[in-house]
């Protein structure tokens, strides 16, 4: 039997063109609404806004620190951290090594708190590129303090504190004595403690009460032993939002800034911007006759006189399957059902041509623009919508949404 690989002559070097074509010197430059019928629209304004706000709410004298870790929450790290730097936030946070590093190579020079202890092989890493690491044992602090030293350098940390979160970081009541353990090595500077609160969100505030009692009693034990805690933070959006008492010398905006709740018990306090639009343009439109189906599984039949219209998006582009028959697109500021199961790459909506009394009927045109999260005239599809019908919450829509679709930033 032939080898496979030798079936084909080698693609290395040649030209890729169609026969008796010439190849093309550079290719068109379009953007994305014209390469690819699906895009988000990202709203640097709003985030702008966003951050304005809560300097109002926090007063002058509370640093900001841009949490803009999972890609800024799927609305793009770098132009988001440009944004909120300019915007007056002083730090940026990243959920590992490798955010931290694609911000530098973007060429932000800002601090950069990695906001969990990373892996120490890492260590190597975080001072090559100048990041700040949350420490919670005393094992990776001095590794991070022994390669510092060994290149003539201090390295910045911060101590992150458990207070009943049960995840990471090193126990409140454990805390002092390991500042104490390391305060000897000259190549380790503590810049900050904080702790992260579970509840802060939640109409119960008995644990958000208790954590913050911990989180005092560690940094009145700190002080005690003469330690300096540097910058002390531990609120959240929620938190901040909700209790001016946690927002210590620094507070730590993630969710908020891209215009979304933490939870409905925050929408009240404060208004906030959505930044994030999702835009595709119809592909296909076709009648469907009564009783035919739509998609995979064929699960939705035609009622007869609609017209079924095509988006070029799907699961893969962060709506979920489970969202089928669920969800509306806008279309001509109306409201219009997703039909049929939604496809990797593929939905339908449908549109009704059955005359109703004061409504007139809607005909899908191919190119048309349709709104699935954002506004169009009256109505209004959002983040928290679409992660209510999923079981989920806003930050994970967000996320998903960013994962595939192209992003058009806006000002």
């Amino acid at each position: 039997m032939a080898n496979t690989n030798e079936s084909f002559p080698s693609m290395e070097n040649q030209q890729l063109s169609q026969p008796g074509s010439k190849p093309l010197e550079k290719p068109p430059d379009l953007e994305a609404p014209d390469r690819r019928w699906a895009w988000l629209e990202i709203d640097l304004d709003a985030i702008r806004r966003n951050l304005q706000r809560f300097r109002r709410h926090v007063g002058p004298d509370v640093l900001i620190m841009a949490v803009v870790k999972a890609d800024g929450y799927g609305h793009g790290a770098v132009q988001v951290a440009r944004t909120a730097l300019a915007s007056g936030a002083k730090l940026l946070g990243v959920a590992n090594v490798d955010e931290g590093i694609a911000l530098r190579k973007a060429g932000i020079i800002a601090p950069i708190l990695v906001l969990s202890q990373p892996p120490a092989a890492t260590i190597g890493l975080i001072l090559h590129y100048q990041l700040t690491p949350a420490i919670d044992t005393a094992e990776f602090a001095l590794a991070l303090g022994e390669a510092a030293a060994a290149m003539d350098r201090v390295a910045p940390f911060h101590l992150k504190i458990d207070t009943g979160m049960n995840r990471v970081g090193v126990h409140y009541a454990d805390a002092p004595d390991l500042l104490r353990t390391i305060d000897f090595h000259s190549g380790l500077q503590l810049q900050g403690v904080f702790t992260h609160f579970a509840t802060a969100d939640e109409v119960e505030t008995f644990e958000f009460g208790r954590q913050y009692d911990r989180f005092l009693t560690a940094l009145e034990e700190m002080r005690y032993l003469g330690i300096d805690p540097g910058i002390v933070h531990a609120a959240n959006t929620a938190a901040t939002i909700r209790y001016k008492q946690a927002h210590f010398d620094m507070v730590r905006i993630g969710i908020g800034m891209y215009g979304l709740h933490p939870s409905k018990v925050t929408q009240p306090l404060m208004e906030l911007r959505p930044a994030m639009n999702l835009y595709a343009r119809i592909v296909k439109v076709k009648p469907v006759p009564m009783g035919e189906g739509v998609s995979y599984g064929l699960r939705y039949r035609s009622p007869g006189n609609v017209l079924i219209a095509t988006l070029p998006l799907g699961y893969a582009d962060g709506f979920a399957r489970e969202l089928s028959g669920k969800i509306d697109v806008l279309l001509h500021g109306r409201r219009l059902p997703q039909v049929g199961t939604i496809c990797m790459d593929m939905m339908m909506f449908e549109a009704d041509q059955r005359a109703k009394a004061g409504k007139q009927t809607i005909q899908p045109q191919v190119g048309e623009e349709v709104v699935l999260v954002g506004q169009d005239g009256s109505e209004e599809i959002t983040l928290d919508e679409l992660a209510e019908l999923l079981g989920t919450i806003n930050y994970d829509m967000a996320c998903r949404l960013g994962m595939r679709l192209e992003r058009i930033y806006v000002d």
